[in-house]
């Protein structure tokens, strides 16, 4: 019943197949505000958990526009052509990240993060 608004950004946490396509699996994460991050409100959908994020390294890249899976597909490609063999990083997912709410039409920012081993 508590309203918390729109945080960012928006992760999706993208699991590749062998052909670098995306499976059809995914977990959307949102951020819950600072003001409740001490005592989170309990979710009243089973399907929804909270869930603690621990801290990271990422390698990332940065792109615009509306993002669809292609694009993210794409842009994940270019950052692992870009790290080449010589960077340590997750292989068995990766994160989507928007930051912009739909109603954005220009400026938009969508990252994609690989998780250093």
């Amino acid at each position: 019943g508590v309203g918390m608004g729109m945080t960012a950004p928006v992760s999706i946490t993208a699991f590749p197949a062998e052909d670098g396509s995306l499976q059809q699996k995914v977990k959307v994460s949102l951020r819950i505000p600072s003001q409740f991050q001490a005592n989170p409100p309990c979710p009243s959908d089973e399907s929804i958990k909270i869930e603690e994020r621990q801290g990271m390294t990422i390698y990332s890249t940065q792109f615009g526009g509306y993002a669809k899976e292609t694009d993210y597909v794409n842009y994940a490609a270019k950052l692992k052509a870009a790290l080449g063999s010589e960077a340590a990083y997750r292989k068995d997912f990766y994160f989507c990240n928007g930051y912009d709410p739909p109603m954005k039409p220009y400026g938009r920012r969508n990252e994609v993060w690989f998780v250093k081993e």
